[in-house]
């Protein structure tokens, strides 16, 4: 074989190791139902594994509800157990839907500052996830303005 065919080889060999790890080194993601969000609802968090019912904050409009469905689904999960503070707010998540009840999404949140990253996680996990910075201002701007 002369060297052209052996470096083209290599060359797609090496083409296609990239492309897999690419591939399987994808972030996770919070998800939610692939349902119409109806309504967000934030209240003061009571701790851990629990919703507060006592709810100070409502959202129905679309604007407000494209706003969390995206800092929430483009939220990255990071590797290991959460290690971190009492949640800040309760989010709800509810759903429209034409065929009975569905589950409310329940998810802690920690409203990151001014520049920094927030942090969500599922009331039934303890895999932590974060949001960007941009995605921060955003829910700062919706939830601070609100208080």
């Amino acid at each position: 074989m002369s060297k052209k065919v052996i470096f083209s080889i290599l060359s797609i060999i090496c083409a296609a190791i990239t492309m897999a790890a690419c591939q399987t080194d994808q972030a996770e993601t919070m998800v939610l139902l692939d349902e119409k969000v109806s309504e967000v609802k934030i209240a003061k968090s009571n701790g851990f594994g629990e919703m507060n019912e006592d709810i100070f904050l409502s959202f129905k409009d679309k604007k407000s509800l494209n706003i969390f469905e995206k800092a929430i689904t483009t939220s990255v999960k990071q590797p290991g157990k959460a290690d971190i503070s009492e949640p800040e707010y309760d989010v709800m998540v509810e759903y429209e839907s034409d065929e009975g009840e569905l589950p409310t999404h329940g998810i802690h949140l920690w409203l990151g500052k001014e520049n920094e990253k927030s942090t969500f996680m599922y009331i039934t996990d303890d895999s932590v996830y974060l949001t960007s910075p941009q995605m921060t201002k955003k829910l700062r701007e919706l939830i601070l303005s609100e208080e």
